[in-house]
């Protein structure tokens, strides 16, 4: 994994933070990205640095913009020249009954977590020489009450997953979390050090599936 370049979108806290770290003690080199959190990323950019990361860099992404999405690969790409493993972490969600979710975080959630996950990857699709993981959910595969919208959204991903591994010859999967500790939960469920963990083992490659399989965390921890 050493010199290998590695862009994670939602890096700079959760699960994108630790995986960023994974990434950093085999002696990647890495993008990490960040939205509202700039200086969260600048002290998971500088742990990366102390843990061993070749090089790292911290690039502003927002998943809603286009040009946001296109900049932050042009970026990424004009640093690096390409990129080895794409591994589309950044997500949101709004917690509550559908009918209480108001149209903008429907569309938030919509936007991030499916549709801007798509156009990142498309983008950065002629620069992936490896693997493209897309992280999923336990709600990805089961629908659960006050999930609506996120559920859908992460069925989507699963299937985008699956239909991008009959296009194309880099491998692609999706890592589905279950309840993970993170702000978004309130902190409840496994530790995100742990699902990092499994990440980094499927872009190791020692944790091995065809192209387009799910790789369901709870499985391992």
């Amino acid at each position: 994994m050493r010199g290998k370049v590695v862009l994670i979108t939602g890096s700079s806290i959760g699960i994108g933070r630790y995986t960023a770290y994974e990434f950093a003690r085999a002696g990647a080199r890495l993008v990490i990205t960040y939205h509202r959190d700039k200086e969260e990323g600048e002290v998971t950019k500088r742990r990366c640095l102390e843990l061993g990361a070749e090089d790292a860099i911290l690039l502003y992404l927002d998943l809603k913009d286009n040009g946001s999405i296109i900049g932050c690969v042009e970026e990424a790409v004009k640093r690096y020249g390409r990129i080895d493993i794409l591994v589309n972490n950044a997500g949101v969600l709004a917690w509550k009954p559908l009918k209480e979710q108001s149209f903008e975080e429907i569309e938030d959630q919509v936007r991030v977590n499916l549709e801007g996950l798509i156009k990142i990857t498309k983008v950065a699709l002629p620069y992936v020489k490896e693997m493209i993981i897309n992280i999923g959910s336990g709600a990805g595969k089961t629908g659960f009450s006050e999930l609506t919208t996120y559920c859908a959204t992460k069925f989507g991903v699963r299937g985008f997953t699956q239909a991008l591994a009959e296009e194309e010859s880099v491998k692609v999967y999706a890592v589905n979390p279950g309840m993970t500790a993170t702000r978004m939960t309130g902190y409840q469920g496994v530790r995100p050090e742990k699902v990092a963990k499994i990440i980094f083992r499927v872009a190791s490659g020692e944790i091995r599936r065809p192209s387009g399989s799910d790789v369901d965390v709870w499985e391992f921890v």
